[in-house]
Parts: structure tokens; C-alpha cells; sequence
């Protein structure tokens, strides 16, 4: 049963002079929208939940976050318009694209249109510091491993990715917070995150008790990006207490995703509520600091909808007219 949290900031009013675009057309606009997100205790739902808010309050269209079972039930959700919008990381929007998809095997998942670019997902392991862990090659033979919701990004790569680093585990999975609970009871040895930093549930656990956070040594960085679509990337020091250095990892970007079917009018004002004032956008999540205009071009694949590359392309960006969705 999907738990949908809705952040309702006015009766529906469709139509209205009274909130931010109530003078551009609104035909077909929904009366009301919801983001898929991921599970309590990760970025998506913090971060989700908090622009569909953001959009609702601004628009006037009733809306908030759902919560999913991550990027590759979002691009499912938003694909067939049981979601108006979504959020995705590149490498599952590429499987879908192609029709890898776990979740639907061989339907190309085309439907669904890049919005806005995200943040960039960081890979890291946390460990209890009771647990003598404080590095990938420390880990146990046939430790218990939390790798989030089944079919999540950090489900569908990091097994791959501890296999690729000669590490054998048991995988557990479940939502974030969840996992935290059971790291915390002894339950698992280790949780190996794939989520917009901080963490909500590693920022937790640090409240609660005392923790490693693992990097990658340059060997592991190296091998791990020359399997996966992913890049270098530094976990700042001041993100979480623990760290009193840059934590050396790898990183895949995200998309914001849009149903192709929605009104151009309504996901160009969507977009411009997100990406015209990027200060209200890391008071709800610090992971948006890189929610930029010019980190428009980190999509290399998936068709932009229209209202969005409207948006883009009058903001600095040069969005090619055959990486915007036609409809056809």
C-alpha cells in the first residue's frame, strides 16, 4: 500500500490570480500532483517532500511527496502518469530507457521527461565504530549489509560494486531509518548508502551513538569507476560530526522526472518554483546546493520536457531541440 504524505498548503485553485503563475494559461493543469520520492530517512524524502511542498505553496495545486521504492519505481510511476513527478538517478533512468528496468523487463520506460538536475549520489558505507570497521577491506566475510529499499539505487549498484571489491556479504534490505535501527541493535555489521548527503539516518545515528564513515582508498575508487557509470567524488568534512577529513567516493547524478504528458505551462512553472531561488531549495535539503541552472547538462540521454527546457533555455542553457520531448 503506497503511504502518501501530502504537504496540502491551500484548497485547490486552479485558475487563481492569487499565486505565483496565476496569469499563464492553466488548461489542463491536475488539481493536484504528487512526487515520488524513496523511503523515510533518505534524501528523496526529505528532499521530495519538501519541493512538492514548495511547488504547492507557490502554485496552488494541491501536492506533496509519496513515498517509493526509489528511482527505479519512480521512473515506473511517473512513466505511466501514476505519479505527475519523480525522482530518479541516471543509471536506473538509463536501464529504463533501455527496457532493463527490474520492475517492468523489456517496456522502455520513455514517458517519463527529465525536469531539473538534482544533486550528486555519494556512495559510502557506515559502520558502528563499536564494530572495529574502518575500511572496505575490514569488512567481515558474510557480513550483514543494508543496502536500502529493494530496487533503490544504492540496491541495484553497491552489491555490485562490494562483489567487484572482493567483499562477501549477506544483503539485507529495507528503508533507511529501518536499517539505522537495526546497525544501532546489532543486527547488521554495516550500511552501505547510496542517498544525497547528509543522510538523515547517518546524521541520526550520530546523535544516537558513534560511527565510522568509510571511504573508498584511491585503488577501490579506481575500480569501482572503471565498472560503474559513476565519477570521483569528496563527502565534505563539515557534512556530518564524524568526518574531520573529505571522505574520498563515488557519486551518481539526479534528475528530477516529469510524466511527458503533463502541461508544458504547469512543469514550466514547477521548474521555475525549484530553480529560481536555490537558497529556499538547501533550506530544505543542503544536497541541493548543486540544484543549479548549469548543471543542466549532466543529462546525456533522457528527453527533457518541454516546459523545462523552456525554462532552461531562457536561463543560460542550450537544451538541442532533439533532447526535448515531441510527443510523437
Amino acid at each position: 500500500m503506497k503511504a502518501v504524505f501530502m504537504m496540502t498548503a491551500a484548497a485547490t485553485l486552479v485558475g487563481t490570480t492569487a499565486f505565483a503563475g496565476g496569469h499563464v494559461d492553466r488548461t489542463g493543469w491536475p488539481e493536484s500532483f504528487t512526487v515520488g520520492t524513496a523511503s523515510q530517512g533518505g534524501t528523496y524524502f526529505a528532499y521530495g517532500s519538501g519541493w512538492a511542498n514548495l511547488v504547492a505553496d507557490e502554485l496552488g495545486v494541491s501536492g506533496g511527496g509519496e513515498v517509493t521504492g526509489g528511482p527505479m519505481q519512480n521512473m515506473a510511476l511517473v512513466h505511466t502518469g501514476d505519479a505527475a513527478f519523480g525522482m530518479t538517478t541516471m543509471g536506473p533512468a538509463r536501464e529504463s530507457y533501455d527496457g532493463t528496468n527490474p520492475i517492468a523487463p523489456g517496456l522502455q520506460m520513455t514517458n517519463a521527461c527529465a525536469m531539473f538536475p538534482m544533486y550528486q549520489t555519494p556512495f559510502s558505507v557506515t559502520a558502528l565504530s563499536s564494530s572495529g570497521i574502518t575500511s572496505i577491506s575490514e569488512i567481515p566475510d558474510g557480513a550483514r549489509i543494508g543496502f536500502g529499499p529493494a530496487g533503490s539505487t544504492s540496491d541495484t549498484y553497491f552489491p555490485r560494486m562490494m562483489e567487484e571489491l572482493g567483499v562477501n556479504f549477506e544483503r539485507r534490505n529495507g528503508g533507511w531509518s529501518d536499517l539505522g535501527g537495526q546497525l544501532q541493535d546489532g543486527l547488521l555489521d554495516v550500511i552501505a548508502f547510496a542517498a544525497g548527503v547528509p543522510v538523515p539516518a547517518v546524521s541520526q545515528l550520530e546523535v544516537q551513538t558513534d560511527v565510522n564513515i568509510i571511504e573508498f582508498t584511491e585503488e577501490e575508487q579506481a575500480a569501482i569507476m572503471a565498472a560503474f557509470p559513476v565519477a570521483a567524488f569528496n563527502i565534505a568534512a563539515d557534512t556530518y560530526t564524524t568526518l574531520e577529513a573529505p571522505a574520498r567516493s563515488v557519486s551518481m547524478w539526479n534528475f528530477a522526472i516529469a510524466n511527458c504528458d503533463l502541461p508544458e505551462s504547469f512543469v514550466y512553472e514547477a521548474t521555475k518554483v525549484v530553480m529560481s531561488d536555490n537558497e529556499r531549495m538547501v533550506n530544505i535539503h543542503r544536497a541541493a546546493r548543486s540544484t543549479l541552472p548549469e548543471n543542466w547538462d549532466k543529462n546525456t540521454f533522457m528527453p527533457w520536457h518541454p516546459g523545462a527546457a523552456k525554462w532552461f533555455n531562457e536561463n543560460g542553457a542550450s537544451i538541442p531541440a532533439d533532447m526535448i520531448h515531441s510527443g510523437m
